[in-house]
């Protein structure tokens, strides 16, 4: 393992559509969905139903591990991240109409969801540890990137 530059985690996040998200359930027991998010720099933003489990999980302990694979067509072009941190539910109006604007962008049908009487919870994901996975240079290389401490 080594350390790879930050600017790789951007583009990868940048060209990926979902992600598989695992939370921890009130039992201690992982429980992984995959949803879709958006990003901005190393940050990402999920949405999701506010009676879901993975919110009821989160409202109870916010730690997750998440992972996303960029599409490939040969075992040789496989790229993507594992990560965990922490997500936070975004409170803020203002930050909120921005990461709309973030799905609005990559996601374009996501306008359907915003308008109806149950929008979705919103999250930020920031990146404790982050393993780049990259078999361009070899099979299951990876880099570990620890970032700054979650906010």
């Amino acid at each position: 393992m080594g350390s790879v530059q930050h600017a790789e985690i951007p583009a990868i996040l940048a060209a990926g559509l979902d992600l598989s998200l695992a939370t921890v359930g009130p039992d201690g027991a992982p429980h992984a969905t995959v949803v879709s998010y958006a990003s901005e720099g190393e940050t990402l933003y999920f949405g999701c139903s506010p009676a879901s489990r993975k919110a009821a999980n989160l409202a109870n302990d916010n730690r997750v591990a998440a992972t996303i694979t960029l599409p490939y067509r040969r075992w040789g072009e496989i790229r993507g991240l594992s990560l965990t941190g922490k997500a936070e539910c975004v409170a803020n109006p203002e930050e909120a109409a921005r990461i709309g604007l973030l799905f609005l962008e990559k996601f374009p049908e996501t306008a359907q969801y915003v308008a109806t009487d149950a929008p979705p919870r919103l999250f930020r994901l920031a990146p404790e540890v982050v393993q780049v996975l990259d078999y361009r240079k070899g099979f299951g290389h990876t880099d570990r990137v620890d970032m700054a401490p979650a906010r």
